[in-house]
């Protein structure tokens, strides 16, 4: 958006929760109360998810995009002969199911990695809404493009990055999608297992394992089973790349 354009919160469409993961979508200012209410009538609630529930599997058909309102999830595909690779981590607010968009049946599968609620987007629905309000539709268009631009991102960072690096910019990726959602960003909690961090990155979890202690080691993290806190923001920051003042305080740190 402009940066001097207002934006209306989509938490204020709340129904009867008291606090709404669709605040990850802003809308301009000017949408009007009729627009609003078309709006409010495309989100449907969806089931608790307990941990390993599945929201969807490969060739369901496509029925909607959701929301994650609570919890966690992670998306995969499996191939014939059951080997696993993750393709995403995803927090409240984010918006996953584009994956059938292009052939109208999933192609990955989503599982959750804790107790989760969801939101559902009925996508028929969800169309004829974006058709009455545009600028919905132009942000759902950003939505869409943001998550393929992180897809390449991690493609192509994923590809040249050592192994410290990539567990640093994994830490700082979520680092910095807890701030979005205004948690404290030097506090994480990792739903997800060592294993599935490992097979994330393209790593064995032996190293995974034996990074997170050198990183603690170095001082930049803390770490206690699946509660992670960043002591070294700056220092995290500059593992994330490759530089001579990264290896000169990884250095020291040793």
């Amino acid at each position: 958006m402009d940066s001097g354009t207002n934006v209306l919160d989509l938490s204020q469409l709340r129904r009867s929760c008291s606090s709404c993961a669709l605040s990850e979508l802003c809308l301009p200012a000017g949408i009007g109360n009729d627009d609003l209410e078309r709006l409010d009538t495309a989100v449907r609630d969806k089931r608790t998810l307990d941990r390993g529930g599945m929201l969807y599997r490969d060739g369901d058909p496509f029925e909607a995009l959701y929301v994650v309102r609570s919890g966690s999830l992670k998306t995969f595909v499996q191939d014939d002969s059951g080997d696993v690779q993750i393709l995403g981590f995803h927090l409240p607010g984010e918006i996953i199911g584009f994956d059938a968009l292009a052939s109208n049946r999933h192609v990955s599968q989503a599982e959750a990695l804790e107790r989760s609620s969801i939101c559902e987007l009925p996508y028929a629905r969800l169309q004829q809404v974006t058709s009455e309000v545009p600028a919905l539709h132009r942000q759902l268009m950003r939505v869409i493009s943001r998550e393929v631009i992180e897809e390449h991102r991690h493609l192509v960072m994923m590809g040249r990055q050592q192994a410290q690096e990539q567990l640093a910019i994994f830490l700082k990726s979520l680092a910095d999608r807890y701030q979005r959602l205004q948690r404290d960003s030097t506090a994480l909690t990792l739903s997800m297992s060592r294993y599935d961090i490992a097979n994330y990155l393209g790593l064995v979890v032996e190293t995974v394992s034996r990074l997170f202690s050198r990183l603690e080691e170095m001082g930049v993290l803390e770490v206690n089973r699946k509660s992670v806190r960043i002591c070294r923001p700056d220092l995290l920051a500059e593992l994330c790349r490759s530089s001579p003042v990264a290896a000169s305080k990884q250095r020291d740190a040793g």
